[in-house]
């Protein structure tokens, strides 16, 4: 038999209560770190079902379960090199929107450069 727990307040040890709703609103809904080389491999991941290889430095993290809406807010990185750190974009899917509920789509850059990460990172928060 599964149970539930239903709180609106948890009380910290040190007697202090935070409102369920930080916990619920403040955690990323989904998460990935992969590598985004040769054949794409998810190393670790959470609500992600899986990375699609779109082309060249450009990829779809697909959600487990659906986003409510497409009003979350997305983060990411991705290693370009030994020595430095590139940027991911949140490039845009046909309708010019890069997130949809079922899945975002991201680039990994160098500069300006769209290349292959060996790390990619994405946080999804709603």
């Amino acid at each position: 038999m599964a149970g539930k727990i239903i709180a609106d307040t948890i009380e910290t040890g040190a007697g202090a209560d935070i409102s369920t709703s930080y916990l619920v609103n403040g955690s990323a809904k989904a998460w990935v770190n992969f590598n985004g080389t040769g054949t794409v491999a998810v190393r670790e991941s959470f609500s992600t079902s899986s990375i699609t290889d779109v082309g060249t430095g450009t990829y779809t993290v697909n959600f487990s379960t659906a986003m409510t809406d497409a009003n979350y807010s997305a983060g990411g990185m991705c290693n370009w090199n030994i020595n430095g750190w590139g940027t991911v974009s949140f490039s845009s899917n046909n309708s010019g929107n890069p997130f949809s509920t079922t899945a975002v789509q991201i680039r990994t850059l160098e500069y300006a450069t769209i290349y292959d990460s060996k790390f990619v990172t994405a946080q999804i928060f709603r």
